[in-house]
């Protein structure tokens, strides 16, 4: 499957995170050189114009290590608060611009995360690109600040209508064609570097089991651990040519655990080295890709069942010497319900006290950053130990600065996101029984799924010139629906209990995977999917490739 990356595999490894979870922080009270919006407005387009030039031919090109010697320049200057804050991306309620503004500024944040309960129902480019843009005129020193956001695609798409609609990773590894999955990736980090953004939480490098996975399931590139680290290592590089940083999540593995931890702590039945050879393959072939940042999940170990990864040493040992990871490792959310949410700052100092680098999305942001002055005053926390980490927090951080300028500098070379998106979605329709092509019809009957989805493949549908109404030939969107031809939008084994003859599945209801499916039923596209994942009742997939 896509082009080999075996020989990556016997390398170093990597993982990513998701900030999932609800639950957010205030500033500290004090008001003290607040700027207000228009300022912060103000501020970021004279740093856009004064940083108009990048030393990059290539944003694939930008390295942290060549700002090492900056960024120790930087947290050189670091009062304690202010080394505290760095190592912080907090998280804040409701759709207020000011709040995470005034976080940054008064808790010396490294960051925020935007999450979809900080936009509006329907957010626009401009209310997303306005956000951003107040957040990153909120610092004043040489550290840039973090926005990061979790737009894996599919199911975890934060930014809604202000984003490109993007698949989710199960429906790129179907296209079984790496440098398309790297140029989506491409269009994808580009589109986010537009948005003012920095950082992705994506992507997904977990390996799913399947139906029993509550947590992963379609957000995994499939069930077969050499297939997923192929297309993992295709979307990371991706990424870096998009001018975002990629963060491969959940270390050591979440798709095999049957709990989901926004919930409770999930427990792996293998220990980190019996996963060597399965689960943190992907992660080997991230970090040879050049992941920036890992994410560590909330998962229980054989000899820890009680105590998450992210707070678990010997998990970050085994990222940092087993798999020779030198870069950013940042926590999952630390609001989860996998990790104890009475500590007040506590869980941000036990985090970085295990090896995490960043603390992502506190409980508290403003207690978490006293908790960790507190614990340097008391030696609990080293000093010398999270300089250190700031030291390799800021320099990626500059490092995709500089990338991003790379980036806006080179908009003339970029691939048409349409076309790239189109070609994506035709490429991944997979059908799941039946022939790989369609009869045709002129006319179709939409039956079973939600309205929503329902209107949207009528939408598709009369694109390609399909009549949509009560006759022709029935389509439905729901397993349980009768119908001569079963639609899937998710999870390809959501469709094992159709009665339909013929079934394909999109992976996504986005505009261009409904529209493949629109271009099949008239008989004008052959769908040429890989089934990426094995499951109870998969043989029945023809193998249209």
């Amino acid at each position: 499957m896509l082009r080999s990356r075996l020989s990556i595999l016997a390398l170093t490894t990597t993982l990513s995170l998701v900030g999932c979870s609800g639950g957010a922080s205030a500033p500290e009270s004090s008001t003290a050189g607040q700027n207000s919006s228009a300022d912060s407005g103000a501020q970021t387009q004279a740093q856009s114009e004064a940083q108009t030039e990048s030393s990059l031919d290539d944003p694939a090109d930008a390295d942290s290590a060549d700002f090492e010697d900056e960024a120790a320049d930087i947290v050189a200057g670091f009062s304690d608060e202010e080394l505290a804050g760095s190592l912080i991306i907090g998280t804040w309620e409701g759709t207020d611009t000011q709040t995470p503004v005034d976080m940054v500024k008064q808790n010396h944040l490294g960051g925020v995360i935007v999450m979809g309960y900080n936009l509006s129902e329907n957010p626009t480019k401009d209310q997303v690109t306005e956000l951003t843009g107040q957040i990153s005129g909120a610092r004043t020193k040489g550290q840039p600040v973090s926005i990061g956001v979790d737009q894996e695609g599919g199911p975890v798409s934060r930014l809604g209508t202000a984003a490109l609609p993007f698949p989710p990773l199960m429906g790129l590894a179907a296209t079984d064609d790496s440098d398309l999955i790297t140029d989506a990736t491409t269009v994808q980090g580009r589109n986010l570097t537009d948005l003012g953004f920095t950082i992705d939480f994506a992507p997904d490098s977990d390996v799913t089991v399947g139906p029993k996975d509550k947590a992963i399931n379609v957000r995994s590139g499939g069930t077969d651990h050499e297939d997923v680290a192929e297309v993992v290592a295709d979307a990371v590089e991706g990424y870096r040519s998009g001018g975002v940083s990629s963060s491969a999540k959940h270390f050591p593995g979440h798709g095999r655990l049957g709990v989901d931890s926004h919930e409770s702590l999930p427990v792996s039945e293998k220990s980190i080295e019996e996963m060597q050879d399965s689960d943190l393959l992907p992660f080997k072939s991230a970090v040879k890709a050049g992941v920036p940042m890992v994410m560590m999940g909330h998962i229980g170990l054989p000899d820890a069942k009680t105590t998450p990864a992210t707070l678990n040493k010997r998990a970050y040992s085994a990222l940092r010497e087993t798999l020779d990871y030198d870069g950013v490792i940042t926590t999952d959310a630390l609001n989860m319900k996998a990790v104890p949410q009475n500590l007040k700052g506590g869980e941000t100092v036990k985090a970085l006290a295990a090896g995490a680098d960043i603390a992502l999305m506190p409980p508290d942001s403003a207690a978490a950053q006293k908790a960790i002055v507190t614990a340097m005053g008391d030696g609990t926390l080293k000093k010398k130990d999270l300089v250190e980490k700031s030291e390799r927090v800021v320099a990626a951080q500059l490092a995709t600065a500089e990338a991003q300028k790379s980036v806006r500098a080179g908009d003339s070379d970029a691939k048409d996101p349409q076309k790239v998106l189109t070609e994506v979605a035709d490429k991944s329709l997979t059908v799941l029984k039946g022939e790989c092509s369609f009869t045709g019809t002129d006319s179709i009957s939409i039956v079973g799924g939600s309205d929503k989805e329902k209107a949207a493949l009528k939408e598709a549908a009369e694109a390609e010139d399909l009549t949509v109404g009560s006759g022709g030939t029935s389509v439905s969107l729901s397993p349980s629906t009768s119908a001569e031809v079963a639609v899937g939008t998710a999870a390809p084994w959501t469709m094992r209990s159709t009665p339909a003859k013929s079934a394909v599945t999109a992976y996504d209801s986005n505009p261009y995977a409904l529209r493949a499916v629109a271009k099949w039923l008239k008989g004008d596209l052959e769908a040429s999917g890989q089934l990426p994942a094995e499951y109870d009742g998969s043989d029945k997939a023809p193998d249209c490739g």
